[in-house]
Order: C-alpha cells, then sequence, then structure tokens
C-alpha cells in the first residue's frame, strides 16, 4: 500500500510554504504525483440581491482571480521541480469550500490541510474548514500545523479506542507507519479496563506486525482529560505523526470531532494523521 497521488489545500493570501514542503517530501518518498488545489466563494459583491454596478463586481472577480494566481505560482515554483507529475485545480464555488475539496479528492490517496492553532479569525469564503473536510472527504487526510515547516517520519503514535472510526485510521496510515522507526499504540481507559486494553492491543500490534510494522502496545490509566493524557505521551515520545480516527455527525457544528481528536488538531504541534 502506498500514497500514489498527494491533494494539498493552499489557502489564499498566505505563505504556503511549510505545507508545500512536506507535499514535496511525501512525493518524493512514495514517489507520488501531487495535485494542487486552491478554492474560494465568490466575492461578497455577487451575493448581494440589491444592485452592484458590473465594474465593482469585476474588480472583486479579479482580485480573487489574482490571489488564486498566486498560489498557483507558488505551488509550481515549490514542487515543479521535485515531482514529476503536478496538476493544479483553481476552484470558485458558491456553498462549503469544504464541498468542493471533497468531491476533488475522489483522485487522490491522501489530502495536506493546513491548520493554524493561533489564527484570530477563520474566513469560511476563502479556507477550507478542516473539520468539516475530514467528515465528508472519505480519504484520509494529514492536518499539518501552520508554523511546520518539515516533517519527520521516524516516531508515529496511534491513538486507539477499538473503534471503526480507529480501524479505518490505522490502515490508511500504513504507509506512514511502514516509514516509521518507532510506532506506539496507545489507548487510554480506566484503570478497571486495563487489562482488556492490553488484551486488544496485542491484537492491533500483531496485525502491525503481518503488515510490516514493528509497534508496541501502551494501555495507559485515565487521568480524567484524555486529550492531555494523549499529548502527554505524544511530547514523552517525541513523535512526527499523531494518527486518529475521527468522530460526529453533524456539520452545524464548527468542529464535529469527539474531544481528544478536536483537541489534538488545536494544539499540537505535530502532524496529525486524520480519518473518519
Amino acid at each position: 500500500m502506498t500514497y500514489a497521488t498527494l491533494m494539498v489545500c493552499l489557502q489564499l493570501d498566505r505563505s504556503n510554504a511549510g505545507l508545500l514542503e512536506i507535499a514535496g517530501s511525501l512525493a518524493e518518498r512514495f514517489e507520488a504525483g501531487v495535485i494542487g488545489i486552491a478554492t474560494c466563494q465568490p466575492p461578497q459583491s455577487m451575493f448581494n440581491t440589491v444592485y452592484v454596478p458590473a465594474d465593482l463586481i469585476e474588480r472583486d472577480r479579479e482580485a480573487i482571480k489574482n490571489r488564486i494566481a498566486n498560489a498557483e505560482a507558488e505551488f509550481r515554483t515549490a514542487l515543479g521541480a521535485r515531482v514529476k507529475n503536478i496538476r493544479w485545480r483553481p476552484m470558485m464555488m458558491f456553498g462549503p469550500l469544504s464541498d468542493c475539496v471533497a468531491g476533488e479528492a475522489r483522485n487522490a490517496d491522501l489530502v495536506l490541510a493546513n491548520v493554524d492553532r493561533g489564527a484570530s479569525s477563520f474566513d469560511p469564503s476563502r479556507n477550507v474548514n478542516v473539520g468539516d473536510l475530514v467528515m465528508q472527504v472519505g480519504r484520509p487526510v494529514l492536518v499539518v500545523p501552520a508554523a511546520l515547516e518539515k516533517l519527520r517520519m521516524e516516531r508515529a503514535i496511534v491513538g486507539w479506542n477499538d473503534t471503526r472510526e480507529s480501524r479505518r485510521a490505522i490502515v490508511d496510515a500504513l504507509p506512514f507507519l511502514e516509514q516509521a522507526a518507532h510506532v506506539s499504540v496507545v489507548e487510554i481507559a480506566d484503570e478497571s479496563e486495563l487489562a482488556e486494553v492490553r488484551l486488544r492491543l496485542e491484537d492491533v500490534v500483531e496485525w502491525l506486525k503481518r503488515h510490516g510494522v514493528a509497534a508496541r502496545g501502551i494501555a495507559a490509566p485515565s487521568s480524567g482529560d484524555d486529550a492531555s493524557r494523549l499529548n502527554a505521551i505524544v511530547e514523552e515520545q517525541e513523535a512526527d505523526v499523531i494518527v486518529a480516527g475521527a468522530y460526529g455527525h453533524s456539520r452545524l457544528r464548527e468542529w464535529v470531532f469527539g474531544g481528544v481528536t478536536k483537541d489534538l488538531l488545536l494544539n499540537a504541534d505535530v502532524c496529525s494523521l486524520v480519518s473518519h
């Protein structure tokens, strides 16, 4: 199993240098092609029901075109010389941007997207809601902290809780796990459940072994805040990638994840490979 095609979601009006550097290194490692996508909603003037001068609409449209052109130039400059097969897909649509990216991801094995935990504002007309994207896309999403510029793949942690989402995530992450030198499968539970948890983790570790991945299981007692407990283990293990299943059903919520996954996305300084 490998990632033959990566899709990278570029943000408008900001640098995507770190995300593109990580995409390039993964493309080289997996000999993958890369699709770059930049999407935004039409200018607000086109939503108005009152009369708006044609020159104002045209000016707004040109501004959007220039932003997308700048993103394309950044994409091609970063990857054109290091990836054999690159494609560019600019999109403009009236609906949620995650709908657009999810549809285009039918041609990708892994989607890469930034999340900026320090952002003071979120413009849904120019930025894809990563939470919505994960729930819709049907592909694993590598969530990259905006400040991260390079991705090591030495140490990986799988957040496990024996659910459909966890089983899906670990399968989707196999190409990453096969590359990692150290893999830990971590489940957090009450003290009374730890013996049962250890048996489950033995099965998972054995399954990984049959796929050529050497791993160990860690049954960690809950401290009442599972997200903090898992983050502490991530720091102790100096993990480069966290693998986790995503939960949730309503797109009416800003973030549609269970508590642990949401906190991983918003607070971690490492990449998270998330599947639903």
